[in-house]
Formats: structure tokens, sequence, C-alpha cells
């Protein structure tokens, strides 16, 4: 029916009368929960008059009144990048510089507010790179400044700001060219013993995006990124686990990272510990994947026997049956590479895992895409070397299943499925 123009007209032209203020900011509190309400929110100047009323404001209650309007309006995009424009940052920095030091609970719950909006309003795209300005930005600057400071409220939000101005490559290379590197990992050093669980969390998400691009990973781990995130490798917390292994997983592209890892005997036994952390399927699969990483990355017979000592080989056979097509691929990979490169030393858990029959239907089922089935005669190829592993082979119709996928639509398929049948003839 169109009330929300109307009350944000009202608002504009009554600004003074603070009965009236109140109480539409109490209608605009409960009509903006509303998704679709957002929407209409957008095409009015809301922004611009919370912001004027919100700069009016010295009495806390006030204030808070303003933030409950200004949460829930600030998750829609359009209306983030409104706000940006109105000048809200200003005040919130401001406000952030006022409380830092009190310890009131009204101004402690205030900082908080403040901070946590900040980090809101960095969620939208067009809004964070309006506040990056190509990283000379005075917010950006000044979110910098949070990180080494002694409030946790404040490292918090200055971490999770870094992991929000993350999100493309551009902006990623400009800060860990300008140092932002070391600020996070001495923020993580401040954190180990005893640390705050959100403040580690917060800093291990913008490490992880900060070497999504590969011409930061070099330089990561040269400023030492995998020694300040390898001492969480005790964490008991779920999310802070899973961040830790994504940061890891990133910055192993490089063959000598990846083999200096793979090597690291506790890590490895951790991975192998979290690979059956069925509560927490993120973490379970994060271990899944660096594990067959680490092989993959490296080809180093050093990794190999490191993971097959430490009972790794299992979970990399149960992630080849993975529902997800890029976590079995990867498992196959790294299981082609052990067969090639160490199969005596893997030979025993490959046979108990009964990965020749996972292999046998994963080329039988015609559901199976094209580079799992690639991968799996890869696979088949490879493990004939063992006489135990060749006989189980043989024992199960394989010539069948291979021979029809010569006619496979994918070329590589068909092909590879004409050099696994001669190679599977000749043998038998």
């Amino acid at each position: 029916m169109g009330v929300i123009p109307t009350l944000v007209k009202l608002l504009g032209i009554h600004c003074q009368n603070a009965a009236l203020t109140e109480m539409c900011l109490v209608a605009f509190g409960n009509l903006a929960e509303l998704e679709s309400s957002k929407e209409q929110f957008a095409s009015t100047n809301i922004a611009e008059e919370l912001v004027k009323l919100f700069r009016k404001q010295i009495e806390h209650d006030k204030r808070e009144m303003i933030f409950e309007v200004l949460a829930p309006l600030a998750e829609n995009d359009a209306i983030k990048l409104q706000l940006v424009e109105a000048g809200l940052v200003e005040c919130l920095l401001e406000i952030v510089q006022q409380k830092v030091d009190s310890d009131k609970e009204d101004d402690i719950a205030e900082l908080k507010t403040a901070s946590d909006l900040m980090v809101l309003l960095l969620l939208g795209d067009e809004s964070m790179q309006k506040l990056f300005e190509g990283g000379k930005g005075n917010v950006f600057q000044r979110v910098l400044s949070w990180i080494p400071s002694n409030n946790h409220q404040l490292q918090l939000a200055g971490a999770l700001a870094i992991a929000n101005f993350a999100r493309n490559d551009g902006n990623c290379i400009h800060m860990v060219d300008n140092g932002i590197v070391e600020k996070l990992t001495d923020l993580l050093d401040r954190h180990v013993e005893d640390g705050n669980v959100t403040v580690q969390h917060a800093a291990l998400s913008a490490l992880r995006n900060l070497a999504i691009p590969v011409v930061n990973k070099a330089k990561m781990l040269s400023a030492g990124v995998t020694e300040a995130v390898l001492k969480f490798l005790k964490s008991e917390m779920p999310p802070v686990q899973f961040k830790l292994l994504g940061t890891l997983r990133m910055l192993i592209d490089a063959q000598e990272a990846a083999e200096q890892l793979g090597k690291n005997v506790k890590l490895v036994e951790r991975l192998v510990e979290w690979c059956e952390a069925k509560d927490h399927a993120g973490v379970m699969g994060e271990s899944n994947r660096l594990l067959s990483a680490l092989i993959r990355h490296s080809k180093s017979k050093d990794v190999i026997k490191t993971i097959v000592q430490s009972g790794g080989i299992k979970h990399l056979v149960t992630m080849a049956t993975s529902e997800h097509v890029i976590m079995q691929n990867e498992a196959l990979v790294a299981l082609a590479l052990i067969a090639a490169l160490e199969l005596g030393t893997a030979e025993k858990d490959l046979e108990s895992t009964k990965l020749v029959q996972i292999l046998h239907k994963l080329l039988a089922d015609e559901r199976s895409a094209p580079e799992i089935k690639y991968n799996s005669m890869v696979l088949i190829c490879a493990l004939m070397g063992s006489e135990s592993l060749h006989k189980e082979v043989q024992d199960l119709a394989f010539l069948d299943v291979v021979s029809k996928l010569r006619s496979h639509e994918n070329k590589s398929v068909a092909q590879q499925a004409s050099l696994t049948e001669q190679r599977l003839t000749v043998e038998s």
C-alpha cells in the first residue's frame, strides 16, 4: 500500500519531532525484516535520512534505535552502497574512535555494533570496492589500524574487513604487496595460547582469501604463513580447523611447499584424524582434499610414504566415491601417483580398502563423469604392477567394461580405454 515511502517522507519533514521520529524508527525496524520491503526501502532516500538523523544523536539509546533499523537494511546490497554514499562509514569510524578505550558497558556494546555494521557494509561488492579506493582509501587505512589494536572486538572486525576486501585478485595482490600478511600473522601469534576463537577464525579467513591469486602464494609462503597457521593444528574448534585447512590448501600449489608440508608427520596425522570428523563435513572434506593435494603437488615418494604410514590411504579411497566430482577426481589422481611412485608401500592398504572393486563400479556406472572414467583407467593400469592387485583386476571382468568405453563420446576416455584394453589383454 506504499506505506514505506510515506513514512520515509514523514521522517524527512519532521526530523525535529522526537516522538514522531521515534515512532517512524520503530515502524522501520519491524518493516525492514522483510526481504521484499528492503527492495522498496532501496528506492527511497532512507539511507540519507537515517545517516542525517544518526549524526544529530548524542544519546546512546537513540543511536541504538537507529542501529536496529540500519542492521537489517544493510543486508541489501543496493542499500549498502547508498549508506556508504550517505557517509555512514565516517560516523561509524568516529564512534569506534570515541569508544575504543572505554570500559562502560554501553560504550563496549556500541563499539561492537558500529564495527559489526562496518564489516556488513563491506559484504557488498560495490560498497566494498568504493571503500577500498585502490588501497589508498581513508577507510581501508583506518580498518588496518584495528588489527594491531589491543581490543578483541576491533581485531576481529579488522580481520573480517580484510577478508571482505580480499574478494578479488586486484585487492588481494595490492594488500599482500603492502604488508598485510605480517599484520595478520602477528595477530594470529597473539592468539595461539588460549586465544580468541573468533579472531583466529577471522584472521585465517583473511589469509585464505589472500592466498587465492597465484602471484601471492610464493610471497605468503616466504612471509611465514604456513608456520603461523600450523600453530593452530592443536585447535579443537571446527571453524578454526576448517579455515586452517583451506589456507594451507590454497598455498601448496608449489611443489616445494607441498613436499615440505607433506613430510610433516604431525600435520599428516592430524589430517588423517580430521578425515574421520563425521560431525563436521566441512573439516572432513577439506582434510581429504589437502591430503590429496599434498600428493598431487609434491609428486614425492617421501610424502606418499608419510601418508601411507599415517593411515591416509583409506581416506583417499573413500574420497574416490564422494558425491562431488571434483573431490572424486582429486582422489583418483592422487591414488594414481601413489600407484606409480610407491606401489609396494601402499599395496596392502589398497587391497584392504577394496579399491579395485570401487574402480570397477565407477567404470561400469553410466553416470560417472568422463574425467572419473579416464582417471579410473589410468589407475587400473598403474595397479597392474602389483601381483595381488593384478589378480584382483583379472578376477573382475574389467575387459568387458573397458572395451565398451572404446566408443565413448569423449575422445580422451575412448583413447584411454583402447590403451587400457591392450594392457589388460597383454597382462592376462
